[in-house]
Protein backbone atom coordinates (compact mmCIF):
# COMPACT_ATOMS: atom_id res chain seq x y z
CA UNK A 1 0.00 0.00 0.00
CA UNK A 2 1.29 4.10 -1.30
CA UNK A 3 1.08 5.97 2.03
CA UNK A 4 0.39 9.71 1.49
CA UNK A 5 3.11 11.85 2.77
CA UNK A 6 2.25 14.23 5.10
CA UNK A 7 2.91 18.17 4.02
CA UNK A 8 4.79 20.24 6.41
CA UNK A 9 2.79 23.15 7.36
CA UNK A 10 5.03 25.66 6.02
CA UNK A 11 5.26 24.44 3.26
CA UNK A 12 1.36 24.11 2.31
CA UNK A 13 1.22 27.46 4.00
CA UNK A 14 3.32 28.75 1.48
CA UNK A 15 1.27 27.52 -1.90
CA UNK A 16 -1.77 28.82 -0.46
CA UNK A 17 0.12 32.33 -0.09
CA UNK A 18 1.05 32.07 -3.67
CA UNK A 19 -2.79 32.33 -4.76
CA UNK A 20 -3.09 35.65 -3.51
CA UNK A 21 -6.44 38.16 -3.44
CA UNK A 22 -3.77 41.05 -3.54
CA UNK A 23 -2.14 39.48 -7.23
CA UNK A 24 -2.12 42.09 -9.60
CA UNK A 25 -1.61 42.68 -13.34
CA UNK A 26 1.20 44.57 -14.39
CA UNK A 27 -0.10 47.48 -15.55
CA UNK A 28 -2.11 47.72 -11.91
CA UNK A 29 1.17 47.08 -10.37
CA UNK A 30 3.48 49.93 -12.49
CA UNK A 31 0.27 52.66 -11.78
CA UNK A 32 0.31 52.14 -8.07
CA UNK A 33 3.76 52.09 -7.51
CA UNK A 34 4.04 55.28 -9.77
CA UNK A 35 1.23 56.93 -7.88
CA UNK A 36 2.78 56.06 -4.34
CA UNK A 37 4.07 59.11 -2.14
CA UNK A 38 4.50 57.60 1.65
CA UNK A 39 5.27 53.67 1.89
CA UNK A 40 4.85 52.53 6.24
CA UNK A 41 6.22 49.57 7.93
CA UNK A 42 5.42 47.71 10.96
CA UNK A 43 8.77 47.57 13.50
CA UNK A 44 8.77 44.17 14.92
CA UNK A 45 8.86 41.16 12.65
CA UNK A 46 9.52 43.29 9.84
CA UNK A 47 12.26 46.20 10.72
CA UNK A 48 13.50 43.45 13.40
CA UNK A 49 13.70 39.54 13.83
CA UNK A 50 11.48 39.52 16.27
CA UNK A 51 13.71 39.16 18.97
CA UNK A 52 14.38 41.13 22.22
CA UNK A 53 17.44 41.06 24.07
CA UNK A 54 17.50 42.57 27.86
CA UNK A 55 20.85 43.06 29.83
CA UNK A 56 21.32 42.30 33.15
CA UNK A 57 19.72 46.24 34.31
CA UNK A 58 16.97 45.42 32.05
CA UNK A 59 17.75 47.29 29.15
CA UNK A 60 15.83 46.49 25.74
CA UNK A 61 17.71 45.88 22.49
CA UNK A 62 16.77 45.58 18.82
CA UNK A 63 18.20 44.19 15.72
CA UNK A 64 17.82 46.13 12.81
CA UNK A 65 19.19 45.94 9.16
CA UNK A 66 21.29 48.29 7.20
CA UNK A 67 20.30 47.09 4.32
CA UNK A 68 16.64 48.26 5.43
CA UNK A 69 18.16 51.78 6.17
CA UNK A 70 19.64 51.63 2.40
CA UNK A 71 15.75 50.81 1.06
CA UNK A 72 14.88 53.95 2.79
CA UNK A 73 17.58 56.27 1.34
CA UNK A 74 16.72 54.66 -2.00
CA UNK A 75 12.55 55.20 -1.89
CA UNK A 76 13.53 59.13 -0.08
CA UNK A 77 15.82 59.77 -3.38
CA UNK A 78 12.75 58.51 -5.89
CA UNK A 79 10.72 61.06 -4.10
CA UNK A 80 8.62 58.39 -1.52
CA UNK A 81 8.89 58.79 1.98
CA UNK A 82 8.58 56.36 5.15
CA UNK A 83 7.02 56.20 8.23
CA UNK A 84 6.74 53.68 11.38
CA UNK A 85 3.96 52.26 12.74
CA UNK A 86 3.92 49.81 15.64
CA UNK A 87 1.56 49.06 18.82
CA UNK A 88 5.30 49.05 20.72
CA UNK A 89 6.79 52.36 22.56
CA UNK A 90 10.10 51.12 21.96
CA UNK A 91 12.90 53.81 22.71
CA UNK A 92 15.46 51.70 20.32
CA UNK A 93 12.54 52.47 17.44
CA UNK A 94 12.65 56.25 18.08
CA UNK A 95 16.09 56.05 18.11
CA UNK A 96 16.48 54.02 14.60
CA UNK A 97 13.66 56.60 13.05
CA UNK A 98 15.66 59.21 14.23
CA UNK A 99 18.92 58.11 12.30
CA UNK A 100 17.17 57.23 9.33
CA UNK A 101 15.75 60.90 9.43
CA UNK A 102 11.63 59.72 9.47
CA UNK A 103 9.23 62.56 9.97
CA UNK A 104 5.96 59.70 10.19
CA UNK A 105 6.85 57.73 13.66
CA UNK A 106 3.51 56.63 15.11
CA UNK A 107 4.01 54.44 18.60
CA UNK A 108 1.92 52.62 20.91
CA UNK A 109 -0.46 52.00 18.04
CA UNK A 110 -3.42 49.35 18.17
CA UNK A 111 -5.42 50.72 15.60
CA UNK A 112 -3.05 51.08 12.91
CA UNK A 113 -5.85 51.60 10.12
CA UNK A 114 -7.40 54.31 12.07
CA UNK A 115 -3.94 55.75 12.85
CA UNK A 116 -3.16 55.71 8.70
CA UNK A 117 -5.87 57.38 7.67
CA UNK A 118 -5.31 60.11 10.45
CA UNK A 119 -1.44 60.49 8.82
CA UNK A 120 -3.23 60.61 5.31
CA UNK A 121 -5.77 63.35 6.50
CA UNK A 122 -2.92 64.96 8.13
CA UNK A 123 -0.42 64.71 4.98
CA UNK A 124 -2.79 65.08 2.48
CA UNK A 125 -2.79 61.78 1.22
CA UNK A 126 -5.13 59.19 -0.24
CA UNK A 127 -4.39 55.63 0.39
CA UNK A 128 -3.88 54.80 -3.04
CA UNK A 129 -1.13 57.05 -2.25
CA UNK A 130 0.03 54.92 0.28
CA UNK A 131 2.23 51.33 0.85
CA UNK A 132 2.64 49.17 4.20
CA UNK A 133 4.49 46.27 5.30
CA UNK A 134 3.36 44.09 8.22
CA UNK A 135 3.84 40.91 9.52
CA UNK A 136 0.74 40.03 12.21
CA UNK A 137 -2.54 39.84 12.48
CA UNK A 138 -2.52 43.30 14.41
CA UNK A 139 -1.64 44.65 10.72
CA UNK A 140 -4.01 42.95 8.81
CA UNK A 141 -6.76 45.36 8.64
CA UNK A 142 -4.84 47.97 7.33
CA UNK A 143 -3.34 45.58 4.50
CA UNK A 144 -6.44 44.55 3.38
CA UNK A 145 -7.72 48.03 3.01
CA UNK A 146 -4.35 49.19 1.42
CA UNK A 147 -4.03 45.52 -0.92
CA UNK A 148 -7.22 47.27 -2.67
CA UNK A 149 -5.98 51.32 -3.27
CA UNK A 150 -1.85 51.33 -2.99
CA UNK A 151 0.69 48.43 -2.49
CA UNK A 152 1.38 45.81 0.64
CA UNK A 153 3.97 43.27 1.31
CA UNK A 154 4.96 40.72 4.30
CA UNK A 155 8.33 39.13 5.03
CA UNK A 156 8.68 35.98 4.08
CA UNK A 157 8.12 34.78 7.67
CA UNK A 158 5.20 36.11 8.07
CA UNK A 159 1.94 34.42 9.42
CA UNK A 160 -0.16 32.91 6.96
CA UNK A 161 -3.16 34.62 6.97
CA UNK A 162 -1.02 37.67 5.99
CA UNK A 163 1.08 36.62 3.50
CA UNK A 164 -2.37 35.50 1.89
CA UNK A 165 -3.56 39.04 1.72
CA UNK A 166 -0.86 41.58 0.82
CA UNK A 167 0.18 42.43 -2.76
CA UNK A 168 4.02 40.65 -2.11
CA UNK A 169 5.59 38.53 -0.31
CA UNK A 170 8.97 39.22 0.36
CA UNK A 171 12.06 37.11 -0.35
CA UNK A 172 13.82 37.95 2.83
CA UNK A 173 12.24 37.64 7.05
CA UNK A 174 11.79 39.90 9.00
CA UNK A 175 15.69 41.78 10.44
CA UNK A 176 16.97 40.51 7.49
CA UNK A 177 15.97 43.17 4.36
CA UNK A 178 12.21 42.58 4.16
CA UNK A 179 11.86 46.10 3.77
CA UNK A 180 14.63 46.72 1.56
CA UNK A 181 12.80 43.86 -0.61
CA UNK A 182 9.63 45.68 -0.78
CA UNK A 183 11.57 49.35 -2.22
CA UNK A 184 13.41 47.65 -4.32
CA UNK A 185 10.31 46.17 -5.68
CA UNK A 186 8.46 49.24 -5.57
CA UNK A 187 11.46 51.30 -7.48
CA UNK A 188 11.41 48.17 -9.71
CA UNK A 189 7.54 48.84 -11.31
CA UNK A 190 7.84 52.55 -10.69
CA UNK A 191 11.46 52.64 -12.85
CA UNK A 192 8.60 50.88 -15.87
CA UNK A 193 5.89 53.78 -16.04
CA UNK A 194 6.07 55.37 -18.81
CA UNK A 195 7.36 58.53 -19.33
CA UNK A 196 4.96 61.25 -19.69
CA UNK A 197 5.68 62.84 -23.28
CA UNK A 198 6.27 66.63 -23.61
CA UNK A 199 4.59 68.75 -25.23
CA UNK A 200 5.98 69.84 -29.07
CA UNK A 201 4.92 73.62 -29.13
CA UNK A 202 7.19 76.10 -30.36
Amino acid sequence: MTRSRAVPRQHAAARRARVRPGVLSQRELTLRAARLRLVLTDSDGVLTDTGVYYSERGEEMKRFSIRDGMGVERLRNAGVETGIVTGERSPSVLRRAEKLGLRHVLLGIKDKLAAVQALCAQAGLTLDEVGFIGDDVNDLEVLTVLTTRGLTAAPADALPSVLGVVNHVCSAPGGHGAFRDFAEWILGHRASAPTPRRSRRP
